[in-house]
């Protein structure tokens, strides 16, 4: 390869998702020499994106597509217009005419954590289990400074997890700092100390175990990635690595001493035990408030961040029969007016057929 032929009003463009397995050549001076990379959009990019894209849609009034872009951190343009989409199915399947906040939440939630598992059969002590689990996830966040703000718990089961509580972001994170990483730690292990406090030491489950795994991940993160232990300092250490045959090591590669590794180990068990402890004194500490989460869990089984922080000042929340709202007028295609909706086999109420494209 000589280069390219120099053409007055000629530009050449590539595009490539493995930039690593280019060869070298293609990218020296005189050929493909300037490299653009194009991210994920940022929470302002992905707000903008989603107002494209529900353009197509007839939308309710409630709808706020800077909280949906707030909740899909590391989402693509296609991923969003998915999102976008599965909203509409849930909105056709649920024989609504426009689609609201609850089925762009729906469609948020099954696109990163999977469909909901309603038929799973669980039994009263597993669901009074997984209420007081994700209730401790909630009130260790909720009073706990660095972390972020709580959007939604929930016990019904989703994907491999049988509850969850999802924190959103204030804004986009370039960055973490030591104290939002222990805070996440500790809300980390709230789950686990719930089971704890509530049930006893013998009866603590399974429950937890990608909740220690992320905890102990993130803190082993901080000993040896981020510098952030004063015990061994602001100092990368590698893992060792042996290369394996036939079930033999053939290679091994020595990143630290066996001293090191000691003492990095020490380091990562200080800081889980550290914010395990933490954890545990602010559920004592707030036992009311958990008894109360939980219960409000096993009534309502989905909460809000606004419901739980009402329901801990003892206001329930006021769950209303939907009313299908009057769909915003913008410059989108105008959707038919259908009349009231008529009832099919068995007193099924179905929507009424629109006019063909």
């Amino acid at each position: 390869m000589d280069g390219f032929e120099t053409n007055e009003g000629v530009i050449l463009i590539a595009a490539t998702n493995r930039p690593d397995v280019l060869d070298p050549a293609l990218l020296r001076p005189g050929r493909f020499d300037r490299e653009i990379v194009v991210p994920n959009p940022d929470l302002a990019g992905r707000e903008k994106i989603l107002r494209v894209h529900m353009r197509k849609v007839p939308l309710a009034s409630d709808v706020d597509p800077r909280v949906i872009a707030r909740g899909t951190p590391g989402f693509s343009g296609a991923d969003l217009a998915n999102l976008v989409n599965e909203a509409a199915l849930l909105a056709a399947r649920r024989g609504k005419r426009v689609v609201t906040m609850s089925e762009l939440e729906d469609a948020k939630d099954k696109v990163m954590m999977g469909a909901e598992r309603r038929s799973m059969v669980m039994s009263e002590e597993e669901k009074r289990l997984t209420a007081y689990h994700e209730g401790g996830h909630a009130i260790v966040a909720i009073n706990i400074e660095g972390t972020d703000p709580i959007h939604k718990a929930t016990i019904i089961p989703r994907g491999h997890a049988l509850g969850m509580v999802m924190r959103l972001p204030e804004r986009d994170q370039l960055s973490l700092s030591r104290k939002k990483i222990l805070a996440d730690i500790c809300v980390a292990f709230g789950g686990r100390v719930a089971e704890e406090l509530i049930f006893g030491h013998d009866q603590v489950t399974t429950g937890a175990s990608s909740d220690i795994q992320k905890a102990t991940r993130m803190a082993r993160a901080m000993v040896t990635r981020f510098g952030l232990s004063d015990e061994l300092g602001p100092i990368e250490y590698g893992e060792n690595q042996e290369e394996v045959f036939l079930g033999h090591s053939v290679s091994r590669t020595q990143n630290v001493s066996e001293a090191t590794a000691q003492r990095i180990d020490a380091e990562i068990y200080r800081i889980i035990d550290d914010c395990y402890r933490r954890a545990h004194q602010i559920l004592t500490d707030r036992m009311d408030d958990l008894k109360a989460l939980a219960n409000g869990l096993l009534e309502y089984e989905t909460l809000s961040g606004d419901e739980i922080v009402a329901l801990l000042k003892g206001i329930p929340p006021v769950r209303t029969p939907y009313e299908e709202p009057e769909p915003q007028r913008g410059p989108g295609p105008s959707v038919p007016q259908a009349g009231v909706p008529r009832s099919g086999p068995g007193g099924i109420i179905a929507p009424e057929p629109q006019p063909g494209r």
